[in-house]
């Protein structure tokens, strides 16, 4: 049967769970490697860029340096991407017990 309190509740337990995440994600990095490493990309769990590492010898390439530090930046942003999935699979999970679970 349904219980509009019990939903309520676990509605608020899933809100503190995703704070809790995202507050965990912005101090996680991820990093990816393009040209055998001549291009590093680092990216906080929010996403955002916090360094970028060029190696010297690309500097006077200007294609391959765009097109490795394209790959490298798209690389990054699907480890985040991952890890946000991961983590909503994770709480996904814990609604076994949902208050609709009878209807």
């Amino acid at each position: 049967m349904f219980d509009p309190q019990e939903l309520a509740k676990t509605l608020g337990s899933l809100q503190e769970k995703l704070s809790d995440a995202q507050e965990k994600s912005k101090n996680l990095t991820f990093n990816a490697k393009s040209g055998g490493g001549l291009i590093n990309v680092t990216a906080n769990g929010d996403g955002e860029i916090i360094d970028i590492t060029i190696d010297d010898s690309l500097l006077e390439d200007k294609e391959s340096l765009q097109i490795l530090l394209i790959s490298a930046i798209n690389d990054v942003f699907k480890s985040v991407e991952s890890n946000r999935k991961n983590m909503a699979m994770g709480m996904l999970g814990n609604l076994e017990n949902f208050p609709f679970k009878g209807l």
